[in-house]
């Protein structure tokens, strides 16, 4: 009884000697059908017929036969994920009732190979035409970062785009703090690429962590080739654009970080108050050093500037017009009962009078 030819594809590979993500490996299986005193016995044979110019594995082609022998018929064999038992590398392959014919990768190195099949769950990828994808992938390459591992700094030329395959990086604002992070299937290093400009904020990994990126050359000629991924990009900036805005917000609201030239010390102070915040915030390149506040509810407890402390202390940083500020939530124990230095709205406007009553310098 002949078995119908069946069709496994290479969807996953890792430094396998013979193989190539892509490749399609079709399996046939003859029954004999043996007489042995009076009772019948059904040896199976198998042929695996490789992809052209790649040889044949004789730890695979076990593996193969083994679907053989264990399934009667072709339309048994459940869809199904299977893996070689391996030598050097490994492979997966996948068995489908309908196979749809892969597209061909040619030129793409193995440990590119060994994450293509991920590369469908990605939005980057799902913009391009599944018959395209080759003359995109091609340009790719593969980067593993370790866990901590700068892959961008704020200020640097970009030069690259970059894909999460796997693991999570940060992003980080001037201080070094994690405002956001990205999982497979999300990008970064695109906005200093497509405006041209320096790379605007770091990017560390947070664990290890693998990375598909492509230079700047290259990203845009497939821009060029393929409108969909124009539309994908406009659609990411135009999101990057609403996520900055917000996250602006939000640090003006904590106090969380920036400079007093954006939001001098008496708004600073107010938004503190005005949200309740609890924590310290420390101002520095100030004209006297570095001023240090501690804050209950947004009120005052603490103030010390330049050798002075308290209302002296608030007072003389009113007057600062440039310098930067970061706001840490949490207070040490010893000062959840630390009395308020004031009543904050009578400081500040008490403080406001201060700076408008300074004497003007004489002009001759």
């Amino acid at each position: 009884m002949g078995f119908p030819k069946i069709s496994f594809r290479v969807c996953e590979t890792r430094h396998c000697p013979l193989f190539r993500y892509g490749d399609v490996f079709q399996i046939s299986g003859i029954a004999i059908n043996m007489e042995s005193n009076g009772e019948n016995s059904f040896i199976n044979t198998t042929m695996v017929h490789s992809p052209p110019h790649r040889g044949a594995c004789k730890i695979l082609n076990a593996d193969l036969t083994k679907i053989i022998i264990e399934y009667e018929r072709a339309d048994q064999i459940p869809d199904c994920m299977i893996s070689c038992s391996g030598c050097t590398g490994s492979i997966r392959l996948e068995h489908f009732r309908h196979m749809v014919a892969a597209p061909e990768f040619d030129g793409v190195d193995d440990q590119l190979g060994g994450i293509l099949h991920l590369l469908g769950n990605f939005s980057f990828f799902k913009s391009i035409d599944h018959h395209n994808l080759n003359s995109v992938v091609k340009y790719f390459k593969v980067r593993t970062c370790k866990k901590n591992e700068f892959i961008l700094r704020k200020g640097d030329a970009g030069g690259f785009f970059y894909v999460v395959v796997s693991g999570q990086v940060d992003i980080l604002n001037d201080a070094g703090i994690p405002i956001s992070s990205l999982k497979a299937g999300e990008v970064f290093g695109e906005m200093s690429l497509i405006c041209e400009e320096n790379v605007g904020a770091t990017v560390q990994a947070n664990c290890e962590c693998q990375l598909l990126y492509i230079g700047h050359n290259h990203l845009k000629a497939i821009l060029q080739k393929h409108p969909a991924l124009q539309n994908y990009f406009t659609r990411l900036l135009a999101k990057r654009l609403t996520d900055s805005n917000r996250v602006r917000s939000d640090d003006y609201a904590s106090g969380m970080i920036g400079k007093l030239e954006e939001i001098p010390p008496e708004a600073l102070f107010q938004t503190l108050n005005a949200n309740h915040k609890t924590g310290i915030l420390t101002i520095t390149q100030l004209l006297k050093g570095t001023a240090r506040f501690s804050l209950r509810q947004g009120a005052l407890i603490k103030a010390t500037y330049a050798g002075a402390k308290n209302e002296a202390a608030f007072y003389e940083v009113l007057r600062e017009k440039h310098g930067r500020f970061k706001f840490t939530p949490g207070l040490p124990p010893e000062d959840f009962d630390v009395p308020e230095i004031g009543y904050f709205m009578k400081l500040l406007m008490e403080g406001l009078q201060r700076i408008d009553e300074r004497p003007t310098p004489l002009v001759n």
